[in-house]
Order: structure tokens, then sequence, then C-alpha cells
């Protein structure tokens, strides 16, 4: 392992990230958002938080964490840090299974119950693609029973993705997955066709609220339990012991017979949780 580090730190270069400030780095980006940073991802750490020494004027790694762990700087510097490392990869009806699901079943038992003022919950909601797919699905929902309504909470830690989410602005491409009905209902093209954009409909943007998250804290104060909740494809980032404290958290926030929907390469087997599951990672609080 000592050899594996010293070969490391010799491959950075004089002015790269070496092993012993990296491993300073992971161990307060594991502490603060939960997420695994093994030592294969030393370059890509490097990689992202060059800008973070360009902005702060820091000319090298030594200074930078320097500044942060010896004089006060993390503070300041944490959700900078924060958003340069977290990935945000994200789709309109990304895993469309869930959302069939949402629309044939979840929906409906849940209006069949008695339920007409539905709270939805994107734990992990990136640039907006997952929110605004769940907003589409609710309108058609509700636009079919009258008496309905809804409201979406919208979560992330990376405060530049919140941004981006709010504007509700992407490239065309991103909204191939979305049906030609929903796309004249819920989605307006520029004007300008050189731009290549388009923008979610202002009315469907009134429904989804936007709030900065972090999934490790001790609990979430997201008010009225949650007729859904979507935390998806970010637990695959946790250890174990961190995806059964944020599940546990989530389940806590989620109203008995409603569901919490995970990633497809996620899991809850060996976690004790109140639920059982309905379908491929959806779940049913008991």
């Amino acid at each position: 392992m000592a050899a594996a580090a010293v070969q490391t730190q010799a491959q950075t270069g004089p002015d790269g990230l070496n092993s012993r400030n990296f491993d300073a780095l992971s161990r307060f980006i594991y502490d603060y958002s939960g997420i695994k940073m093994p030592i294969t991802k030393l370059t890509m750490l490097e990689g992202r938080l060059r800008r973070r020494l360009r902005a702060t004027g820091i000319p090298d790694f030594n200074g930078y964490c320097d500044y942060l762990f010896k004089h006060g700087g993390i503070e300041k510097e944490a959700i900078f840090l924060i958003d340069a490392v977290t990935t945000n990869k994200t789709d309109f009806f990304r895993e469309p299974k869930h959302f069939e699901f949402m629309e044939s079943t979840g929906l409906p038992e849940l209006a069949a119950a008695g339920h007409k003022r539905f709270r939805l919950w994107s734990a992990a909601c990136s640039i907006g693609a997952e929110p605004y797919t769940m907003a589409m699905v609710m309108q058609d929902f509700v636009e079919k029973t009258s008496g309905m309504d809804y409201r979406i909470l919208a979560t992330d830690l990376s405060t530049d993705v919140l941004q981006a989410a709010r504007r509700g602005v992407y490239p065309r491409d991103m909204i191939q997955p979305v049906s030609a009905e929903m796309r004249r209902k819920y989605v307006m093209t520029s004007k300008d066709a050189s731009r290549g954009e388009v923008r979610v409909h202002p009315r469907l943007r009134a429904t989804v609220g936007f709030a900065r998250m972090n999934l490790m804290d001790n609990a979430y104060k997201v008010g009225e339990p949650m007729h859904m909740i979507f935390c998806r494809n970010v637990l695959i980032y946790f250890d174990k012991p961190t995806q059964a404290k944020v599940l546990t958290r989530l389940c806590d926030c989620l109203l008995p017979g409603g569901f919490l929907y995970v990633g497809h390469s996620e899991t809850v087997t060996g976690i004790s949780l109140p639920v059982r599951q309905v379908a491929n990672t959806v779940f049913k609080k008991i």
C-alpha cells in the first residue's frame, strides 16, 4: 500500500494532488456527503478541483489543503468543493419502469385510499429532469380526476445543479424520451431554433420547489409525510452503513402506504426497513 501511495504521488507531479492531500480531502468529502472516494478517483478529483485553485487564486494543492484544514477555509469552501466532486447524470424518464408503475399503480392506489393532496420528493434531483418528469406524470393524473392537487419537493447537495434546475432549460435532445403529447403540453421550444434549447412550461415549474439538502443530515426537514419519494442512483456512492441511515430517514418521511423508489442498480437487501417490495426497486411503506 505504501509503495502504491508513493507511486501515485510521483505520478501527479510537483503541483499535483498527492496521496496525503487526497486522503484529507476524501475523508472530509465522506464525512460531509457520505460519498466514498477511493484512491482510484485521485486523478478525477485532481482534475475537478483545479478550477477551485484558479477560483481561489491558490497556486497548488498543498496551499489549498492548508487553506481548508489549517486556516479555517473549509466552512466557506465546503459548498464549492462538494459541487466540484458530485456527479450529476440525469435524464427525463430515466428508468422508465418507475414512471409506468407510478402512473398505473402507485397513484391509483393512493387515490383509492382517499388521498387528494399529493406530496412527492425527488431527493437527489440533479438538474431537474427527474422532478419535472414526476410533475408531467402527476399533472396528467390529476387532470383526469377532479379535486386533486400536488406539490413536488426537489433537493440536492449541489448548489450548481439546483440553479440549473430552477431555470428548467435543457438541450433539445434531452427531451427525446418525453412523449410527443407531453412535449406539446409541458415543454416550450425556443423561438430561436439555432439555440437548440427547450424550457419546461411555467405552470409545471410552479409545482416544483427546489432546496439544498444534505442526505447526511440527522433528520430531513421536509414537512408533512410524503406520498412518494424518489432517491435513485445516489445510494451507490454510499457504503452500507450510510445507505442504511439514509434509507431509514427517508422511510421516516414517507406516509404509510406511500412509495419509495431507488435506482435499478441499488438494493435495500440486508437493511431493516418498514417497507415491502411491490415492483423492481419500488417499495411500499407498511
